[in-house]
């Protein structure tokens, strides 16, 4: 019987773990800044948009993709101050362009290279 625990263990942690390459890349949505501004990464990199914790919340912001390679769909996250997580993954190579639809000047790119 521990000898099937054991796998059955075993088995959980391989399915729980990230696939073999993945890449993962965070930013920071802050008061009325991304950071980093310019972010360069693989083809296949998802990329997580992270609000800080009460203490550090700001405004309420989104952020939102502008202008991309040909054919890839724009997206936008919800509008959010606090404790939000949003996360894309990028497989088209190519500049993203990026912004807040609240705070135009919030701006940011991503640059997917092979």
């Amino acid at each position: 019987m521990k000898g099937v625990i054991a796998v059955c263990a075993a088995a959980a942690l391989i399915s729980a773990a990230p696939a073999h390459g993945a890449v993962r890349k965070t930013v920071t949505v802050g008061d009325n800044y991304f950071t980093p501004q310019t972010v360069t990464v693989k083809p296949g990199t998802t990329i997580t948009w992270r609000w800080p914790g009460f203490d550090r919340a700001g405004d309420v912001h989104d952020v939102g993709l502008t202008a991309g390679p040909r054919g890839v769909r724009r997206f936008r996250s919800e509008a959010a101050s606090t404790d939000y997580r949003y996360s894309r993954r990028l497989t088209v190579p190519g500049t993203y362009r990026l912004n807040c639809s609240l705070h135009h000047e919030m701006r940011m790119t991503v640059r997917v290279r092979k």
